[in-house]
Parts: structure tokens; C-alpha cells; sequence
């Protein structure tokens, strides 16, 4: 496991904590191996009931460390060694349930992977920005149909194309957020949430939550359209513009 990633069980939760405070969690290639290790631990271990996705330092992720899609588009490196893709895969096809508590900034990745579960709490301090089109490139996991099903066209236009930040009451009014609490607050009541999920009969969950979320075959199918164009438009000199444009500042 990265040291960046901090996971842990307990009362039937695996808690997978963002741990790079320096860098607002930006997430790196190890660092979303060590997320769909976790996952993978999570689905393979019957104890575990529930998966809880946290932040500190009140930041939940600024999203893919752009250093490294910076190299990848300089270098023209292989597409497929992308990890974020590997810890998609893993919450689109997740068997637990997931929560997650958010904190501070949610970025990219940090947004989309929330339309994946199933209960999200935010801080009053939480914001949600997807500036996919601003650095030239495209949605990813599986948003671009998942976010017009959740949260309606026009909203979902605002959020991955225009790149509009929403913030936490923008968020539960579009149904991307559950509930909304104070900072001091957020980490006691979302973990308090995964233990209550984790306490109930573990078969009756698994089918109701299955009934609910649907068939999720055209969301990673969807997913790994997004992928392949993802990995084009880092290769465009729109996105390197952009990318040397931020390493800049």
C-alpha cells in the first residue's frame, strides 16, 4: 500500500483515506494502484460490508497530479499505462457499497468517482470541480452518461464542459450530495453512515443496492470510450498547452 493511501477495517468498513496533504491528495499513478488494491481487498474480504472514502487536512483530492499527465503527454507515453483507469474499472464494478466524505476541494477524479457511490456526505466547505475541458481533455469514469442520468443535461454540461464549481448546496440539490454537515462534523457522520450500511444484513443489501444502481455494463463501456479519447486528446497540443500553462504557475 502507497503511503499516500492509508487503508484500514474496522466494524466491517475499509476506510481508504487521500494522504498527501502537501499536494491537496493530488492522486499519482501508485497512488491509484494502491486505491484499486484497496478496493480489491475491500470486495475479496466477506467482514468487509462497506467501502468509506476520506480526505484530511480539508481537501478530499485535487484530482490526477497534473505533473504526471504532463509527462505522459510530453513523453507520448503509453496510453494504457494510465492507472486511474485500473481504480475506475474498480468503483464502477465495486460489490460494496461505498461512501464517502468530502472535505474541502473535490477535483476531476475527485468529483466523478462520487457518481459511483452510494451515499456522498459534504462539509460546508466542500467544492466540486471538473476542469476536464479547461486542461483539453475529455470526462472520465464513466461521466458522461452517468452525470445527464444523475443530475440532468444541463447540469451535467455545467460541471464536466463548462467546468462550472459547484458548491455543497448546488451538489445536493443536483443529487450528487447526500447530506451536508459542518467540517468538524463530516468525518464522524460519514463514518457513522458506513457503519450503519455495514451493520445491516449483508445479502438483503447486496441485492437492493444491485436493484437500485442497474446494469452497470454501458457505464464501463462508456468508461473505457472515455478512456481511449482521454488518452488522444493528451497527445493534442490543446492539452499540453494547458498542462505547461499550470506546471507554470
Amino acid at each position: 500500500m502507497n503511503d499516500f493511501i492509508q487503508a484500514s477495517n474496522q466494524d466491517g468498513v475499509t476506510s481508504i483515506r487521500f494522504n498527501r496533504p502537501e499536494k491537496k491528495n493530488a492522486i499519482t499513478a501508485d497512488m491509484y494502484q494502491s486505491l484499486a488494491d484497496a478496493i480489491d481487498g475491500a470486495n475479496a474480504d466477506p467482514d468487509i460490508r462497506c467501502i468509506l472514502f476520506l480526505g484530511n487536512n480539508g481537501a478530499f483530492t485535487a484530482g490526477n497530479d497534473i505533473a504526471d499527465f504532463a509527462q505522459i503527454a510530453m513523453s507520448g507515453g503509453e496510453r494504457t499505462s494510465m492507472a486511474v483507469f485500473e481504480f475506475l474499472q474498480r468503483i464502477i464494478i465495486s460489490q460494496k457499497p461505498m461512501v464517502a466524505g468530502v472535505d474541502g476541494m473535490a477535483i476531476g477524479v475527485g468529483t466523478t468517482m462520487l457518481l459511483h457511490c452510494d451515499h456522498v456526505i459534504a462539509s460546508q466547505n466542500a467544492s466540486f470541480l471538473t476542469p476536464f475541458v479547461d486542461l483539453g481533455l475529455v470526462p472520465e469514469a464513466g461521466s458522461s452518461l452517468l452525470a445527464p442520468r444523475l443530475i440532468g443535461h444541463q447540469r451535467a454540461f455545467s460541471l464536466l464542459a463548462m467546468g462550472e464549481k459547484f458548491t455543497p448546496q448546488m451538489a445536493k440539490d443536483a443529487g450528487l450530495v447526500s447530506l451536508i454537515v459542518s467540517s468538524d462534523d463530516l468525518e464522524t457522520t460519514a463514518t457513522d453512515a458506513a457503519r450503519a450500511i455495514a451493520s445491516k444484513p449483508p445479502e438483503a443489501m447486496a441485492i437492493t443496492r444491485t436493484l437500485v444502481r442497474g446494469d452497470r455494463s454501458d457505464i464501463l463501456s462508456r468508461m473505457h470510450e472515455e478512456a481511449e479519447l482521454f488518452g488522444q486528446r493528451l497527445q493534442s497540443d490543446e492539452a499540453k498547452k494547458a498542462f505547461m500553462a499550470f506546471m507554470s504557475r
